[in-house]
């Protein structure tokens, strides 16, 4: 199957086409051209310029229902009504929605998303960094078929390199910046009978590539067996062979993290495999946040003069989406929100340009006409002074209430039982769905596309995901 190229026919209007060496994605915007872009009512310029530096953060998982959801969870912790609230990203003034498939496939998967992001082509669901003509899981196939990686890209011009996640880094969405596969799964090994073709795993491409910082999870796929990990040689060491190579640093929690040298690349390995989540970390917690993986990715990127290119995931919104439970999904957004925050501040918007936007959505519903500042976790209470008159919950047809947030499908189905249950609520509940499954799915419409700095002016407009590779590349000034 050929890559998705969408070509766009005007007949009385030549726009300029924006397109790189991989693909022949459209652009509305030229790089010579200013435009008028409405903030706050009133018109402000928005040009389009060299970037020094790019910062691409990636919620995964994280839908428009998702930061709506957010955006009121988070008003509603600091005991605001919260639907007026605004997220450190929503007040970008460039926005796009993001066409999300696969190439195979209509609602998509992290691999074949993360890596339109990073590569400039769609590609299949399920693999990393190499074209659609590939067959999953044939490694034949996945080397003769590879795809350019902005990571290695951004190396190879001088630039610093960071990959920050809180999902493990071999992971789909980290991985894309660094590695092809022709299965997202081969983190820890490759089969043997693809294996004797030439194809590495995830985790050993990680350390052979050259980046700056990494930080995240999965340090089991690093180590052998003897070594409390996965890997087959059971005294396989993977860090250590790469800080002995490198001249970098391993680290294995918050504190080694703050005190490791800032002139040398660093490699965090925080959790053996995904990072603890938001809800469930105690005061003691010894992993750093997303925020402070971020702070500590910046203190390192930025002493490069030529600039860099840091990829910052949010990986486990997905996950708790997955696992229907929308408020760990909601707390690990609002600190997601929370490091793009930290990133405003301490970069300067006139040479970085943030780009936030999700790999895809989730099957994940906002509805029932609960009254302005309910509890977004909670029951559905009816508008007040509506014709009710009432401040208990709405009942549904069944006589039991329902919550605001569900799931169209998943773990927390009604499907099948004779009775449907009072539904949880709070932080730790598990909201009910309709099919049930046993981990709730990816959805398939658009998502949203955040931009500021310079070349935001890009990101307009309804575009194929892998455009924002474009965006990322035309900023830097390599088109």
């Amino acid at each position: 199957m050929p890559t998705i190229r969408p070509l766009i026919a005007l007949a009385a209007i030549a726009l300029p086409l924006a397109a790189c060496t991989t693909t022949n994605n459209y652009n509305y915007a030229d790089e010579n051209r200013s435009d008028a872009v409405m903030t706050g009512g009133e018109k402000s310029l928005s040009r389009s310029g060299k970037a020094k530096n790019v910062i691409l953060f990636i919620g995964d998982g994280m839908g428009i229902s998702t930061i709506t959801a957010a955006r009121i969870y988070e008003g509603q912790k600091r005991g605001e009504s919260g639907e007026e609230n605004t997220l450190s990203f929503e007040s970008f003034p460039n926005v796009a929605l993001v066409k999300t498939y696969n190439t195979n496939a209509q609602v998509p998967d992290s691999a074949g998303t993360a890596t339109a992001m990073h590569s400039g082509t769609k590609t299949r669901i399920g693999v990393l960094g190499i074209g659609p003509e590939a067959t999953r899981g044939s490694c034949e196939d996945a080397l003769a078929h590879p795809l350019p990686l902005l990571g290695e890209e951004v190396k190879q011009r001088g630039l610093a390199l960071g990959i920050v996640s809180t999902a493990r880094l071999t992971h789909a969405t980290p991985a894309s910046v660094y590695a092809r596969s022709a299965d997202r799964n081969w983190e820890a090994s490759v089969p043997e009978a693809e294996a004797q073709h030439g194809c590495k795993d995830i985790a050993t491409q990680l350390v052979e590539a050259e980046w700056d910082v990494a930080l995240g999870g999965g340090s089991a796929v690093f180590f052998g067996g003897g070594m409390g990990g996965r890997r087959s040689d059971v005294q396989a060491d993977l860090p250590g062979e790469w800080a002995a190579r490198s001249g970098g640093t391993v680290v294995r929690d918050a504190s080694g993290l703050a005190n490791a040298p800032v002139d040398a690349p660093v490699l965090g390995l925080f959790s053996p495999s995904h990072m603890t989540y938001v809800a469930e970390r105690g005061a003691g917690s010894s992993e750093p946040t997303l925020t402070g993986m971020t702070a500590q990715a910046l203190e390192r990127l930025e002493r490069d003069p030529d600039g860099f290119y840091l990829m910052v995931e949010s990986g486990r919104i997905d996950h708790a989406h997955h696992a229907g439970k929308a408020g760990y999904a909601l707390e690990e957004t609002v600190e997601f929100a929370r490091a793009i925050q930290y990133a405003i501040e301490n970069t300067d918007p006139a040479e970085t340009l943030i780009l936030v936007t999700a790999d895809h959505s989730h099957v994940f519903t906002i509805a029932g006409y609960p009254r302005r500042g309910n509890d977004i976790l909670g029951l559905v209470v009816p508008p007040q002074g509506d014709i009710s008159n009432t401040e208990e919950p709405m009942p549904a047809s069944d006589g039991r209430p329902y919550t605001t947030l569900g799931y169209a499908n998943g773990p927390g189905a009604i499907a099948g039982m004779e009775e449907r249950p009072v539904p949880e609520t709070g932080l730790e509940a598990q909201q009910q769905a309709t099919v049930p499954l046993g981990s709730e799915t990816h959805a398939g419409e658009d998502v949203a596309l955040y931009a500021n700095g310079p070349g935001a002016d890009r990101a307009r407009g309804v575009i194929e995901q892998n455009v924002i590779y474009d965006i990322i590349r035309r900023a830097l000034g390599w088109d």
